[in-house]
């Protein structure tokens, strides 16, 4: 199982995985995940990476519905920007492939923003760690297990 699925098990936390084939010629893994399991692209989140100004890297969750906005992001982490991490940097920091990282189980521990939106939501589902793996969990779980801070995050 996946460094993210291990996390869950040893904290003793509620949650469900979900599998589906993963068609690697998509350009947008979440989307995909939403539309292969019928979910609501509100409730299927993606978890990216971002370099802020300072060059620390910091990991934004936001539904998949929407868009991060760097300049959101960069206010709720006190930094004066943000922008896109590079794919090599994110999977270097993360130990997961780009359309499969999840924020649970990373090989380092990073600043954490979950947008807002998740608050409302009794679960969420988020990479599980590879592409093709969803992992179904409370919202509260997630904020505690990668000390997330809530934010206003994504704009339609």
């Amino acid at each position: 199982m996946t460094p993210a699925v291990k996390q869950l098990e040893r904290a003793g936390v509620a949650f469900t995985l979900a599998e589906y084939a993963h068609d690697p010629r998509t350009p947008a893994y979440g989307e995909e995940a939403a539309r292969a399991l019928g979910l609501s692209p509100d409730e299927v989140f993606k978890t990216l990476l971002v370099k802020l100004g300072d060059g620390r890297l910091a990991v934004a969750i936001v539904p998949v519905a929407g868009q991060l906005d760097l300049k959101a992001l960069a206010r709720a982490a006190g930094a004066r920007r943000a922008v896109m991490a590079e794919p090599e940097a994110a999977q270097r920091a993360t130990g997961y492939v780009v359309g499969g990282i999840s924020p649970l189980g990373q090989k380092r521990r990073l600043a954490t923003f979950l947008d807002e939106s998740a608050a409302a939501l009794p679960a969420i589902h988020v990479s599980g760690g590879r592409r093709g793996l969803e992992i179904r969990l409370a919202p509260a779980d997630l904020v505690r297990l990668t000390g997330a801070r809530l934010a206003p995050l994504a704009r339609g």
